[in-house]
């Protein structure tokens, strides 16, 4: 495992309509694959360096993925306002574009917490290795329409064992036609998953070492 990490730096992009968004990336020295973190309902706080986002963005690089993490429209110092869910996809779109200028040919993983990942699983991009949704919704947009449910890339969904919006049963349910899709449980969690980032962690590690090894 590589342990040469650098630090964070600072960024911006610009999506297909036009708006800037704020971003940060944290690169190993070794770099095998990038995730790409997006965070919660920016309505109800949520923003990139919350504690899940922050946990990840952390402690990936420490096997080899370096991690960028964004702020979605009207998020932060981000341009423009909140889109539903819509409009942020061309955000993640815009994200995954700019991974792929940091790592070139390496993959790339889209890595998306509660509304980000409703939000990521719901926007296919030709640089993208497979998706992680954590803690996903899956409500609001449409599940039969998020194309990483129905692409032969690999998918996780991991699951808070309490999560108070989507129980594991309830995702089993609706993601059971889901290819390539598997799904885990964080057991002891809810949706806030305070205390329960690291195991988030540890399964988006293994899930992206398995891409990378395949």
């Amino acid at each position: 495992m590589n342990t040469e990490v650098g630090f964070p730096q600072t960024t911006n992009f610009t999506t297909s309509d036009g708006l800037e968004l704020e971003a940060e990336f944290l690169l190993p020295e070794q770099i095998k694959a990038i995730a790409v973190l997006s965070h919660p309902h920016p309505l109800y706080g949520g923003e990139m360096r919350n504690n899940v986002i922050q946990s990840l963005f952390e402690s990936l690089p420490e096997s080899s993925i370096g991690t960028l993490r964004y702020n979605f429209r009207g998020a932060g110092v981000s341009e423009g306002t909140h889109g539903k869910g819509e409009l942020e996809r061309l955000d993640a779109e815009a994200a995954f574009t700019y991974a792929g200028s940091l790592g070139g040919s390496i993959p790339i993983i889209s890595v998306g917490y509660s509304f980000g990942a409703d939000v990521s699983l719901s926007t296919d991009h030709s640089n993208l290795a497979g998706w992680v949704g954590v803690a996903a919704p899956l409500s609001l947009l449409k599940p039969q329409q998020m194309p990483a449910g129905h692409d032969e890339r690999p998918t996780l969904l991991l699951v808070p064992q309490h999560d108070q919006y989507r129980s594991p049963d309830e995702a089993a349910t609706i993601s059971h036609s889901w290819v390539s899709t598997s799904l885990s449980v964080i057991d002891g969690g809810d949706h806030f998953l305070m205390g329960r980032s690291k195991p988030v962690s540890e399964a988006t590690a293994a899930f992206v070492k398995k891409i990378i090894d395949s």
